[in-house]
């Protein structure tokens, strides 16, 4: 059986909505999104539908190479995983994709996180808990908390995760990833 790989990306875009979030998690990541190539050409997540408005957010295709993440830190982190959980992947993402008007941004959810209170809204989610649901629904990661409290500092956490890059994200649209990890001296 063929395996495949995925990609976790984690994010500090330096916004006033991140360095707030920050001061709660003390953690240097507090964006997660997920993709499904090495050159992060498919990456989803919920967060800003409008990059100059926190509170206007959804489901999202994001782009490394613009917006938000032009001057954003980031962790990017790969797992391999088999056909079959690609496959759920996909469709997971297809149906949430094909549905975006339903979905809202989850901001009750994410303070009652910071305030560790697990609440679960229908068509709503903040990012670590749509990464986390996604994995759940594809059979990739199950989790021992409520996915309403999955951080995007707990998704790095399980050892089918591997580090392959950390640094500023300007510095991929340099090189495609593969190059970069070896080109920066960074794992």
């Amino acid at each position: 059986m063929n395996k495949k790989k995925i990609y976790l990306l984690l994010t500090d875009t330096g916004t006033l909505f991140t360095r707030t979030i920050k001061l709660f998690t003390k953690k240097p990541y507090n964006h997660a999104s997920i993709a499904f190539d090495s050159k992060l050409l498919e990456t989803y997540s919920f967060g800003r539908k409008k990059p100059g408005n926190p509170f206007i957010g959804g489901f999202v295709k994001e782009s490394v190479h613009t917006g938000l993440f032009e001057h954003a830190r980031g962790a990017i982190f790969s797992c391999n995983v088999t056909e079959e959980q690609m496959e759920k992947l996909k469709q997971f993402m297809q149906q949430i994709e094909s549905q975006k008007h339903c979905y809202k941004y989850n901001f009750i959810g994410l303070f009652a996180l910071l305030l560790n209170k697990p609440i679960t809204r229908g068509n709503a989610f903040f990012c670590s808990e749509f990464v986390a649901t996604a994995l759940h629904e594809s059979s990739i990661l199950h989790f021992s908390k409520p996915l309403s409290l999955i951080t995007p500092h707990d998704l790095q956490q399980d050892d089918r995760f591997e580090l392959i890059y950390e640094g500023p994200l300007t510095n991929l649209r340099v090189e495609p990833l593969r190059s970069t990890a070896s080109r920066f001296g960074i794992v």
